[in-house]
Formats: C-alpha cells, sequence, structure tokens
C-alpha cells in the first residue's frame, strides 16, 4: 500500500474535543470544550421552528450565503465596526473554523508563513497545515494583560510573512488588544506588507474597563484584513455552525472558490433563522455581557479561594490557571486526574503554546450557574493531586 499523507501523519485528534470524551466516561463537570449549557434565546428558537416548515429554505442556499443573513452580518457589522461592510464581501461558512481555513488557503501559497501569537488557539497551526503554510511564533508578554512585544512581532515580520492571525479577543487566555496595540499591528503590517486574519468570535464578550476594537476599521486596514467571526459564542448556537468572512471584493472571490468545494455551504434553514439573532436590540448584547461577567466572577473568585491562581481574562469566557505549584510535570496529566479524581475536566495549556509550557490549564464559563457552584464543591478535593 502507498503512504498516506505527510501533511497529516503529525496531526492529532483536538485535545479540546478529547477532553470532553474523557469527561464524559467519568461523568465529570465539562469545563474544558466552549460551549453552553443553557438555551440560546427564545426568539433564535422560534424562528428555527417557523423556518422549519417553510419548503423554499430545505435546499441549497447561494454560495455566499443565504442573502437574507449576509444582508443582515452586514448591516450588524456596520453598525459594530463604524465602517460601511458592503452585503457582497460577506461568505457565509461552516463556522468559524471553516472561515479562518477559506482565509488562509486563499491567500497563501505552499512553504508562505503564518504569523501566530503564543499562546494560540490550536486550531490555527492545523489549519495552516493543511494549506501548507507554516507557523511562525511570537510570544505574547507573560504578564497579566499578555502584553504585545512590538520588537519581537517586528522580528517576525522581517521575515517576510504572508499572513499575521490576530485572535481578538483570545482563546485561550482572554487578552483584549488594546488600541494603541492595534495601531503598533496596523503599522508594522502596513510596512511590511502583511494580510491581516482576524478571529472575532468572542467580539460581544469584553469585560469593563476594556473596549473591543475591530482591526479592519482602523484606518486602510480593511483592504488587508480579511474578518472572520462566528454567530456560535454571541448567540449560544455553537452546534448550528454559522460562521463568516468579511473581506474586500478580490480576496473574497478567492475565498468563496475555497468554500465552494469544501462545503458547498452551510445549512440553508439556520442561516434564514439566524437573521433573528442578528436583528437583536443593543440590549441583547449589554444583557449577554453581563451575565458573562457575572460567571467570570463566579468562577475567578472560587479559583482564586481554591488556590487555582487564575489569571482573570479581558475578554471571552476562558480562564487560564497556573497549577504549577502542584508539582506535574505534565498538564495532560494533571488534567486527566483531575477528571478521574476530582470531577472537573479542564484543558492542559500545553496544547496552545509552541514550546514547552506545562504551568497552565484552561476552564470556560459558559455554563449555568448551579453548573460552575457545583463545578466549584467537586474542586474543594483538587488539593488530592498535590504531589
Amino acid at each position: 500500500m502507498q503512504n498516506l499523507s505527510r501533511r497529516t501523519e503529525n496531526f492529532s485528534d483536538s485535545t479540546i474535543r478529547r477532553m470532553t470524551r474523557i469527561a464524559a466516561g467519568y461523568d465529570a463537570i465539562n469545563l474544558s470544550q466552549g460551549f453552553p449549557d443553557f438555551p440560546p434565546p427564545a426568539e433564535l428558537m422560534q424562528a428555527m421552528e417557523r423556518v422549519s416548515h417553510q419548503p423554499e429554505y430545505q435546499q441549497y442556499a447561494v454560495l455566499a450565503g443565504s442573502p437574507l443573513l449576509t444582508a443582515a452580518i452586514a448591516r450588524k457589522c456596520s453598525r459594530f465596526m463604524g465602517i460601511d461592510i458592503p452585503q457582497e464581501d460577506v461568505t457565509m461558512t461552516c463556522g468559524s473554523t471553516e472561515a479562518m481555513t477559506s482565509a488562509i488557503m486563499a491567500i497563501t501559497d505552499i512553504g508562505d508563513t503564518v504569523v501566530v501569537f503564543n499562546p494560540y488557539y490550536e486550531n490555527y497551526i492545523a489549519e495552516s497545515r493543511l494549506c501548507g503554510a507554516k507557523a511562525l511564533y511570537v510570544d505574547l508578554n507573560r504578564d497579566s494583560t499578555f502584553s504585545l512585544d512590538a520588537e519581537k512581532l517586528e522580528d517576525a515580520l522581517r521575515q517576510h510573512p504572508k499572513a499575521l492571525i490576530l485572535n481578538n479577543p483570545s482563546n485561550p487566555c482572554g487578552k483584549v488588544f488594546t488600541y494603541e496595540e492595534l495601531k503598533t499591528i496596523a503599522e508594522l503590517v502596513r510596512k511590511y506588507d502583511v494580510y491581516v486574519i482576524t478571529d472575532e468570535t468572542y467580539e460581544h464578550i469584553v469585560y469593563a474597563p476594556n473596549r473591543h476594537t475591530y482591526f479592519a476599521s482602523l484606518p486602510g486596514m480593511y483592504e488587508r484584513t480579511i474578518c472572520c467571526s462566528s454567530l456560535s459564542k454571541s448567540y449560544s448556537i455553537t452546534g448550528w455552525r454559522l460562521g463568516y468572512t468579511i473581506a474586500r471584493p478580490e480576496i473574497t472571490d478567492r475565498i468563496r472558490k475555497v468554500h465552494d468545494f469544501f462545503t458547498i455551504g452551510a445549512s440553508h434553514p439556520l442561516q434564514v433563522a439566524a437573521v433573528t439573532g442578528l436583528e437583536m436590540p443593543q440590549s441583547y448584547y449589554d444583557d449577554l455581557i453581563r451575565k458573562y461577567t457575572a460567571k467570570r466572577e463566579l468562577l475567578c473568585s472560587g479559583l482564586e479561594t481554591l488556590g487555582l491562581n487564575p489569571i482573570w481574562p479581558q475578554g471571552s469566557y476562558f480562564v487560564m490557571c497556573d497549577i504549577s505549584s502542584f508539582g506535574y510535570e505534565s498538564d495532560m496529566d494533571f488534567c486527566v486526574d483531575m477528571i478521574e479524581k476530582v470531577g472537573v475536566a479542564a484543558v492542559p495549556c500545553s496544547i496552545f503554546y509552541n514550546s514547552p509550557e506545562n504551568r497552565f490549564i484552561r476552564f470556560h464559563f459558559a455554563k449555568l450557574d448551579e453548573t460552575l457552584y457545583a463545578a466549584l464543591d467537586r474542586l474543594e478535593r483538587i488539593r488530592i493531586l498535590k504531589k
């Protein structure tokens, strides 16, 4: 038999999804994979039911996505970004994962380099490899805000990468880039002629006094930016798998060609139903951040009490905790033991770094308050893991 592909021989399954599977085997509380255990807004569920009875939406949508939804995204993003987004620049994808992969493939050739900030979401490396691109890592500072080191970034950009991936707010560390940091990035990518692929999935989950700035809204950046996002987190519909890209026409044309042969299109009825979410008033987003601010306070305060040293996130619904005092050489071993002996699942943060890093684990708090209280109750036993 001939060999299988070299590009996939070093792949493993997603560690995040693996932790979910292990957690299920021990009936552990799953604070690893980031999905809610509470329902989406009732208006969305009602819209989905209505659309399910309309036969015209049960077949393929057009390649770009349902015009009803692409128009709604253009309106909503224009409002929040403060710039005019043409509907023709929007493409619906099967989640932000396909959006990111399509974006990378649309602008890179085999052997090109893509800059990724450390720590990074694990998918970026796999997506780059599948597209034949190589990752070039830039460490964020090891402080409480994971601040940008402009000199390290410029050193990387001097190596002539094709693109930079900007995850803002960040998964796993919850960093929200400041306006000044984004201006610095903008100046450098202009200087070295680099595309920017943004992952802004957590755009509406940002904690005061931090503020989210869309990179494409900075002067001159729309032309070199591919905005990727998702409806999953803002509307608690991770299973709907609705993501999108926004880019100028020449880039959008390439993205759609990739998208056509990847998936043809995202679910048509769910696209139509999701329009209801995009039309939510500002009060919806205000309430969303109030809820997540309370959940952040609940879990992070509890983790502090337990001595798990959380790094309070500026955005997203993830929190990294320092476990170095427990004496484990492997954060994966710690997470497996925590599932088996404590009954709570987290993610080992070594998967988010390109260098040996076993100090951190990541929890998420997109859960009902009673789920978080139950997790904290179980974590009272965390001391039994001390070496």
